[in-house]
């Protein structure tokens, strides 16, 4: 069987003319990007290296601090300094995939018209559609996952290194696996990823519209208009809801992703923090979708219709 037959045949073409999987165009725009913009995995791969080294180098006295620390009598506050280092691993590789998801959305359509690139893409038998729905996965899904498995890489590297450092000054590895659930946090940090990408699909979409639109300084655009408003609201009416608003779009997803025990704990202890009713039932998610929809479709209409610079 060759693989012709695997391949559903379209009804306008000849007789023995494959025909091009609605999925595969995507695909490889999907590719496309990761190989013209090798920042996306690159940028958190460097992170990932200097995290590593850090942590080589802080394990030094290792063993002195772990003793002085399980003489403490609060197993929470065990915990809490035990995991901090792991924590802040996976913060940083998650601020980080952030800054790389802004500035590459702030790119994505710009760089192809400035480079005039967008002539020989059109030409293409690749839709306005799939081609900005390629771009859009990237800082809502590829990068998330590359966050994911490069986090989970450089915690495993944390537990062999310090388990080893332990085992060398004559102390068991399990103080650091009694206080660190591993699979937990990692599923934790999975579904936390996903509710921040959902959440921020509003700042990606306005991103790659204004990539789109702008003819230069494309930072400038996106963030001048944001600046105005709140400036205009404050020196016209006294209030600043607009400016609520951004940073509720910014960090406003916790509070709906997870249960915390009040304002002042803000951490996860047990699965059962994870709220994912709550998140999906809530109002902002689903207007931010919506209008992260609007830009994404504006940001089609712009590319179908705008030429090179």
């Amino acid at each position: 069987m060759n693989t012709a037959s695997s391949i559903a045949e379209s009804p306008n073409q000849p007789p023995g003319t494959p025909a091009i999987s609605p999925t595969r165009p995507f695909y490889w725009s999907v590719w496309r990007e990761l190989w013209e913009n090798r920042s996306i995995y690159l940028a958190p791969l460097i992170v990932a290296a200097v995290q590593v080294f850090a942590l080589a180098i802080s394990t030094i006295g290792l063993a002195e601090r772990r003793r002085a620390l399980l003489l403490l009598d609060d197993p929470v506050k065990q915990r809490v300094a035990i995991e901090a280092t792991y924590d802040a691993a996976a913060m940083m590789m998650i601020f980080v995939v952030f800054i790389v998801g802004v500035f590459y959305c702030l790119d994505a359509l710009h760089g192809e018209r400035r480079d005039r690139s967008i002539l020989f893409w059109k030409s293409l038998p690749v839709s306005d559609l799939t081609t900005v729905l390629s771009k859009a996965i990237i800082p809502l899904a590829v990068l998330p996952a590359i966050a994911f498995a490069l986090t989970v890489c450089v915690q495993l590297i944390m537990l062999l290194m310090t388990s080893a450092n332990l085992l060398m000054h004559g102390m068991s590895p399990a103080t650091t696996w009694a206080h660190f659930p591993v699979f937990q946090n990692w599923l934790v940090m999975l579904y936390g990823l996903i509710a921040i990408a959902f959440w921020h699909a509003p700042i990606y979409g306005w991103l790659l519209l204004v990539s789109a639109w702008a003819r230069r300084a494309t930072f400038l655009w996106a963030v001048l208009p944001l600046i105005v408003i709140q400036i205009f609201e404050k020196i016209t009416f006294g209030t600043h809801y607009f400016g609520t608003l951004l940073q509720h779009r910014l960090m406003g997803f916790a509070p709906h992703a997870f249960g915390f025990h009040g304002d002042g704990h803000p951490t996860i202890d047990s699965l059962s923090q994870l709220t994912p009713g709550r998140y999906l039932g809530s109002l902002g998610l689903w207007i931010g979708l919506l209008v992260a929809a609007g830009f994404v479709f504006g940001a089609v209409r712009l590319r179908r219709y705008r030429g090179p610079l």
